[in-house]
């Protein structure tokens, strides 16, 4: 299983300051004042229940002693236990973190899985680490945080470059800490640890069920349809290979070094054969455009699939799209999701789109704790079902208020984790 990709290179769209934690809460915000709720459900929700930072020592393979921070963030629990991945990256911050688990809070309320939203993330660079040192580097993760997670509690899983192996690693560890077999766990393992079948293409299928939605909502064809893929990692590859098979034409994709275009179509088979684990092609079949250029070349569908941040004011009214499908996390900022509104171009927000993931990751979950597996069919069926019935629930909620899709989705979302909460009584209104 590849490890995610992303571009961690400082010139490559990556945000001087991380303003995710500020964007969440004021969308936050402007959504919980369009549903009428007191100020109390903008003030419990802005941040999480509980935030945790962890120091942890590991030894490296050249005999000395590091000192890496970790951090894990529970958003809600009202409906159930949280729910969110791990990443591995050395640009991790609270903030981040912080509005990553409200955004997986969302989520779960958008696409009613019994979960609230959490998130963790450790400040490294994995490209330069052996997998010893990631091992035990994964392993004095959950000893550090195991007191607060668990498979009633907060059930992680992988992110940002890290994978099924790392998972595996972690779950052991906790089986050894605990003393007893809990594959409920974690999520995104192996398959044969008690791993879901289509969990690993599970996002790339939500996004491109989304996209076929708004294929349909708007009466165009798939075929043929001019496709730029921002981000080659898990998500980004699997996701080019499904539009390529659906006669799609992919004609832009992105990686860490930069973008590829061909207004004819790329070989997407020949690109994956020949891509790294990072997600980053090796062999480069034509001379690179940057990233930047890449998100402003004219396509049909624009799919950002990295990081965070990619689609800012300083290129929005460049961008020469009709669609935009937000395939990673905050990759478009508040200040140009106005811009494209107003340039009527429709954007599929991430806590919609991306919801895949942590779908089939409740699946596996489910499985866990039935000890009965499923069949991929299954998995997919059901993984339709639920992304199809969320777009139809934020396409027709965006529709009655008059709102764009992203605060739409924040609304959803809103509704379940103010409900479950004031049904617990925690929020009187």
């Amino acid at each position: 299983m590849a490890i995610e990709s992303l571009d961690l290179k400082k010139n490559e769209g990556v945000k001087e300051k991380d303003n995710s934690l500020i964007e969440f809460q004021e969308i936050l915000k402007e959504a919980v004042d369009i549903l009428n709720y007191p100020p109390q459900v903008f003030e419990f929700l802005k941040k999480p229940m509980r935030f945790l930072e962890v120091s942890i020592p590991i030894r490296m393979d050249n005999g000395q002693t590091e000192i890496f921070q970790g951090y894990r963030a529970q958003h809600n629990d009202a409906a159930g236990p949280t729910k969110g991945g791990i990443r591995f990256h050395p640009d991790v911050t609270p903030e981040e973190v912080k509005a990553l688990a409200g955004w997986m809070s969302l989520k779960c309320g958008i696409t009613d899985l019994p979960y609230g939203g959490a998130k963790g993330g450790i400040v490294c660079d994995p490209r330069e680490m052996s997998l010893d040192e990631l091992e035990r580097l994964s392993r004095g993760y959950v000893r550090a945080v195991s007191q607060i997670v668990g498979p009633t509690k907060d059930i992680p899983a992988p992110d940002m470059y890290t994978n099924s192996q790392i998972m595996a690693w972690m779950l052991d560890e906790y089986d050894h800490i605990r003393e007893f077999d809990s594959p409920g766990f974690i999520t995104g393992k192996p398959i044969a640890l008690g791993g879901s079948k289509g969990r690993e293409t599970a996002t790339s299928k939500g996004v491109l069920y989304t996209l076929q939605m708004v294929c349909e909502l708007k009466g165009i064809p798939l075929t043929d349809m001019r496709v730029i893929v921002q981000g080659f990692g898990n998500v980004g590859s699997y996701l080019a290979k499904y539009l390529y098979d659906l006669g799609a034409k992919v004609i832009g994709i992105g990686d860490a070094l930069g973008g590829l275009f061909d207004e004819n179509g790329l070989d997407i088979p020949y690109l994956l054969e020949n891509r790294d684990s990072f997600g980053i092609i090796t062999n480069r079949p034509a001379i690179s455009i940057t990233n930047q250029e890449l998100l402003e070349k004219e396509c049909d569908v624009l799919i950002p699939a990295a990081i965070s941040g990619v689609i800012n004011k300083q290129n929005a009214s460049r961008l020469n799209c009709a669609i935009v499908i937000e395939a990673a996390n905050g990759p478009t900022t508040k200040e140009a999701l106005k811009i494209l509104d107003e340039r009527d171009i429709l954007v599929v927000p991430d806590i919609l789109a991306n919801s895949g993931g942590v779908i089939v990751s409740y699946f596996e979950w489910c499985q866990n704790n039935q000890g009965y597996y499923w069949t991929e069919e299954t998995v997919d069926t059901r993984l339709k079902e639920k992304i199809i019935d969320s777009f139809k629930n934020v396409y027709n909620t965006a529709e009655k208020y008059g709102v764009n899709m992203k605060i739409a989705a924040y609304m959803e979302g809103i509704k379940k984790l103010a409900e479950t909460s004031r049904l617990r009584g925690w929020l009187k209104y």
